[in-house]
C-alpha cells in the first residue's frame, strides 16, 4: 500500500511575491527546491503563519540564489508579500518506508536564505 507522506518541509519562508495573474503554483528558488531534495512539479502544501490558510498546488522553479517564493494565481488573494509560511512537500511511499521516514527540514531567515538544514530518512 502507498501512503502520502511529508518529504520535506520548508520552515517559516517569507513570501517575496504574489500574483494573481499567473495561471497557479508556487515559484520556490531552485536553491530551497533542492536543498529539501524536492521537485518543480510537486505537490506541497503551504500553510500562512499570518491567517491559518492552506493551500495544495505544485512546485514551479524560481530562480537560484533569489530567495523566491511566489504564490501565483488564487492564493494570491489569501498570501501577501512578507507573510510566513510552511511549505510541506508530499509524496506517495511504500507503508514499509513510511513508517522509517522522518522529514527534511529547511529553516531559513527573513530573506530566504538558508540557516539550517535537518536531514530526514528517505526510501532508496
Amino acid at each position: 500500500m502507498l501512503v502520502n507522506v511529508c518529504i520535506a518541509k520548508l520552515h517559516r519562508a517569507t513570501v517575496t511575491d504574489a500574483d494573481l495573474n499567473y495561471v497557479g503554483s508556487i515559484t520556490i528558488d531552485e536553491t530551497l527546491i533542492e536543498a529539501a531534495g524536492l521537485v518543480a512539479g510537486q505537490m506541497v502544501q503551504i500553510t500562512n503563519v499570518s491567517n491559518a490558510v492552506l493551500w495544495r498546488t505544485y512546485i514551479v522553479k524560481g530562480k537560484k540564489g533569489k530567495g523566491e517564493v511566489i504564490l501565483n494565481g488564487p492564493p494570491a488573494r489569501l498570501f501577501q508579500k512578507g507573510d510566513k509560511v510552511i511549505v510541506l512537500g508530499e509524496a506517495w511511499v511504500e507503508e514499509s518506508d513510511a513508517k522509517k521516514m522522518s522529514p527534511t527540514v529547511v529553516f531559513m531567515n527573513d530573506k530566504n536564505k538558508i540557516t539550517k538544514i535537518k536531514r530526514g530518512w528517505r526510501p532508496e
